[in-house]
């Protein structure tokens, strides 16, 4: 079976199951693309970094919760996509690897750019290996996705065979099923919702911390007040009033708040944790893990008025110590949060930015927000924030202007990817995508860690705080994206509303903050 063929046969069975499929130029895999290119149900996105590739066909799948997959030549070429894996398994994503190959006989020959390749994501994905002929392996990697599909060419490469017709169906991450579990709602509960949470029925008048990326919750409670619920009891006008719950029911993935998720190990409370992937149970003490839950019993009256209580107190310190300090990244996410509207879509960064937005009231009904969470780093912001953008466009074709997204994210954040931000001219752009970077010129998360402690300030700046001085301005205008420069809450707001009437294309808005009072904020905003 000649390359060409076996190039046919997988990119058919792809488009099957896919819209969208991103792609990096190479000779090895010069079959897949011209396979793609000559079908007409496949919109290939062409990146140069396979790195950036990657990250952007995760954030393509990420919003269309469907495999996409991303190809590239043999090499290191498939090396440069593992921390996308990495995050694809942790947050369940239908990311598909698919990499080109040399044929077996040449690897460990010493032959150019060849390697093995097989098993290369290790436990993060499964390899399936395909040469000679496809028999089906494709639909086998859609099933177990994300994974890797390694396909094995041989000379001639530029061959071209006729597409093969497929029927579209559906297809999206396995999900597992851990069964049903049983829960009293009389004892006082609290849900924990974190990435991936889901909306359950019977738990929606259950006290709710719910992270940003989570469902927004009937009866919200701010993370704050986990200092509170940490407390047995607390006296109030005379009253004891009993501020613990007695259950904590974890849905998703939480992980972002040191607070909440003391009360998840706490030996005094009992855990139950529902999820439809790996479980999250740090201190490995739940009782209970299923995927469904059948309730009884209904919430006491005084503990729904407690924790309403908690959680307002919570907002309003907030909202108190950002008006006694100046301009900071949680100053910045307070004016994205208070500048969405329904139908925006909000993407985060790790570190401060998805904790800040957390702080200032996320999640909001009828604002689709999004997260890496899987593994919380600060890899590919940029690539998938593009990626989620263009996903939210094709969704909307037949509106005057896509839903507007925003991204938040730290300088760091976006000076890590800033290579994603290269987007040839025969390439699909975001029409309307605003990038928020709030610059504090380095790490500001290590500001509120130990590592920001007065007495490891001489060590904190060099290797924690780490300066870079970048222009970033500059950077967009070599990259030919739009740049606005804001240094207050005032100016911020206004560059964020003037996006809500224009679509800017691809904009970048950076707000100068400082991480110098982040700390002594922290301290103010512990209950």
């Amino acid at each position: 079976m000649s390359s060409a063929s076996i190039a046919a046969d997988v990119v058919a069975e792809l488009a099957a199951v896919s819209s969208d499929i991103v792609v990096c130029p190479g000779s090895r895999n010069a079959p897949l693309l011209l396979a793609l290119r000559r079908r007409s149900d496949i919109r290939i996105h062409v990146r140069i970094d396979e790195r950036s590739a990657a990250f952007l066909a995760l954030g393509l799948a990420r919003a269309q919760k469907r495999p996409v997959a991303v190809v590239m030549t043999s090499g290191t070429a498939v090396a440069h996509c593992l921390p996308a894996m990495i995050e694809a398994h942790h947050s369940n994503i239908p990311l598909i690897v698919v990499s080109a190959d040399r044929p077996s006989r040449l690897v460990g020959t010493g032959a150019s750019q060849t390697i093995d390749q097989q098993e290369l994501f290790g436990k993060f994905a499964e390899t399936f290996h395909i040469e000679f002929a496809e028999n089906g392996i494709t639909g086998k990697a859609i099933e177990a996705a994300p994974a890797h599909l390694n396909v094995a060419l041989d000379t001639p490469l530029a061959e071209v065979a006729e597409p093969v017709a497929v029927e579209r169906r559906r297809a999206g991450a396995s999900i597992r099923d851990y069964g049903e579990v049983e829960l009293d709602l009389s004892r006082r509960t609290l849900v924990i919702a974190g990435d991936g949470a889901w909306s359950i029925e019977e738990l929606a008048d259950v006290p709710t911390i719910a992270e940003p990326s989570a469902p927004a919750p009937f009866a919200p409670v701010h993370p704050l007040a986990a200092g509170i619920l940490a407390r047995t009891q607390v006296s109030a006008e005379g009253y004891v009033v009993e501020t613990k719950p007695e259950q904590v029911v974890v849905v998703g993935h939480p992980t972002l708040h040191r607070g909440v998720l003391k009360l998840m190990s706490d030996p005094e409370i009992d855990l139950i944790v529902l999820t439809r992937t790996t479980p999250t149970d740090p201190a490995r003490k739940a009782q209970y893990i299923g995927s469904r839950v059948r309730v009884k019993g209904k919430q006491d009256s005084g503990w729904l008025k407690m924790c309403s209580a908690a959680s307002e107190l919570a907002g309003t310190t907030v909202r108190e110590t950002l008006e006694k300090h100046s301009f900071t990244g949680l100053h910045a996410a307070a004016a994205v949060a208070d500048t969405l509207a329904v139908g925006d879509v909000l993407v985060l960064g790790a570190s401060n930015p998805v904790r800040d937005a957390s702080l200032v009231g996320l999640p909001f009904d009828g604002v689709e927000t999004y997260a890496q969470r899987g593994v919380a780093g600060i890899d590919g912001m940029i690539a998938q924030s593009i990626g989620i953008a263009l996903a939210k466009q094709t969704e909307h074709l037949d509106t005057l202007r896509p839903p507007r997204v925003v991204a938040l994210m730290g300088d760091l954040t976006f000076l890590h990817d800033i290579g994603s931000l290269q987007i040839g001219p025969l390439e699909a752009r975001s029409e309307n995508l605003t990038i928020v970077v709030a610059n504090d010129n380095g790490g500001g998360i290590f500001e509120l860690l130990e590592v920001g402690a007065k007495d490891l300030r001489d060590d904190f700046e060099r290797v924690f705080g780490t300066p870079h001085n970048v222009d970033i301005a500059a950077l967009c205008a070599g990259y030919g994206i739009s740049h606005v420069a804001v240094s207050s809450v005032g100016e911020l707001t206004h560059a964020l509303l003037d996006t809500i009437d224009i679509a800017p294309g691809i904009r970048v808005i950076e707000a100068t903050t400082r991480r110098d009072n982040r700390r002594e904020m922290h301290l103010e905003l512990k209950l």
